[in-house]
């Protein structure tokens, strides 16, 4: 991970990966995914599907290469835990009519990640409503055991949620590194953003002291193969 070696704060991970979430033991993957060995699930949130298409309608203009690049790198991760069930925690696609705007390339390769799956969307603030036309299934929670999957989270004990799009800032004698991050406590994990285009919002900021209340939780920082784990009260604000 670039610049984390010049931050010699405590690394307090118990193993490479490890994410214990209402008891239970969950793999952070370095690409920004929640595996879930004892049900086979592998969540994602924010991917922003269409985005770049979404921002050249107002006239922005970005690479219109984000879709493909957000599901290639799915891709590699359902190669790696082949789950039996996906999750992707809302905002999946950047607006609501991003489904109709993907390419003939794109709807295949989403069809063949949704191959011999389930796959579950939940509704999120950026594609409130069901889609046909892309697969799988639609919900806006999903409970299976102590854990609550859901997109806006609201800090309830065993929730998994997205749309903060959670980032860690570390600075040492002068040098600084900011990257995704999983924010999580014993009781409640927010996902980093998953997109290609999807940016992130500092864990310093008054949003996470509404979930978590305190300062108290862990930023589990996206490294390039593996996580680096710090108090959240060692991260520095923008």
């Amino acid at each position: 991970m670039s610049g984390v070696g010049a931050v010699r704060l405590e690394d307090e991970r118990a193993e490479p990966g490890a994410i214990t979430i209402a008891g239970l033991s969950l793999v952070g993957d370095c690409a920004g995914a929640l595996y879930w060995p004892d049900e086979g699930a592998l969540v994602v949130s924010d991917l922003h599907l269409e985005k770049g298409s979404s921002f050249a309608r107002r006239g922005v203009l970005l690479p219109p290469y984000d879709t493909a690049a957000t599901l290639a790198r799915l891709a590699q991760l359902i190669a790696r835990y082949a789950p039996r069930c996906v999750i992707a925690l809302g905002d999946s696609f950047h607006d609501g009519d991003g489904p109709n705007r993907l390419s003939d390339a794109d709807r295949t390769s989403l069809r063949m990640l949704q191959r011999s799956r389930d796959w579950i969307w939940i509704t999120g603030n950026h594609d409130p409503e069901p889609h046909a036309g892309i697969g799988g299934s639609f919900g806006g929670t999903l409970a299976i055991g102590p854990l609550m999957f859901r997109h806006l989270p609201s800090g309830a004990d065993g929730e998994i949620a997205g749309h903060l799009h959670p980032a860690a800032r570390l600075s040492h004698r002068g040098r600084s590194v900011s990257r995704r991050c999983f924010a999580a406590d014993a009781r409640r994990l927010v996902m980093p953003a998953f997109g290609a285009f999807a940016g992130g919002l500092n864990i310093r900021d008054a949003a996470f002291a509404d979930v978590f209340g305190t300062l108290a939780f862990t930023a589990h920082m996206l490294g390039d193969d593996r996580l680096y784990s710090f108090a959240a009260r060692h991260c520095m604000p923008d």
